[in-house]
């Protein structure tokens, strides 16, 4: 069983519609299509903006890798002077070093033979006191005989050369 709409209900109906249509039109339509259109418009601006961060983003990353490899080049730079400075450090001490050394080597070179000539002095000093001493007592003893006294003499006599 279909209803049968009456007459009346489709007319108020239609009048009804018809109202709330020019109602909406006139007071809501043109708030809500502005509503959207200013929505698209955000919407638009934020698209816009995002691929503008986006880009400056990329930019900004590009410009960070291209410091990164500036700063890793000034690294690298730095160290190499810093090991050039620390080798030249330690060629300059060895350097020093080795002067150092040679002078002292040739310092207690000068002074072994110092001591060794002052050695050799103090023992002709002391032969020549033993030698003296020896031949003091030989003499005493010798000349207690009169002959070989007299010998002695004439052969001594004999060797001075009179020039």
């Amino acid at each position: 069983m279909l209803i049968n709409p009456s007459f009346g209900l489709v007319f108020w109906t239609t009048i009804t519609f018809i109202l709330v249509f020019l109602v909406l039109r006139k007071f809501a339509w043109k708030p809500i299509i502005n509503a959207i259109k200013k929505r698209e418009e955000t919407i638009a601006n934020a698209l816009e903006q995002a691929e503008k961060v986006r880009k400056e983003m990329a930019d900004m990353q590009a410009q960070n890798e291209i410091l990164l490899q500036q700063a890793k080049e000034e690294r690298d730079a730095i160290l190499s002077e810093a090991r050039q400075i620390k080798d030249k450090i330690i060629a300059q001490a060895q350097e020093q070093a080795r002067k150092e050394a040679d002078n002292i080597i040739e310092t207690a070179r000068i002074e072994i033979k110092n001591e060794k000539q002052r050695a050799i002095e103090e023992i002709r000093v002391e032969i020549a006191d033993i030698s003296l001493n020896i031949a003091q007592k030989v003499l005493e003893h010798e000349l207690q005989n009169p002959e070989v006294s007299k010998k002695i003499i004439e052969e001594q006599i004999e060797k001075i050369n009179f020039n």
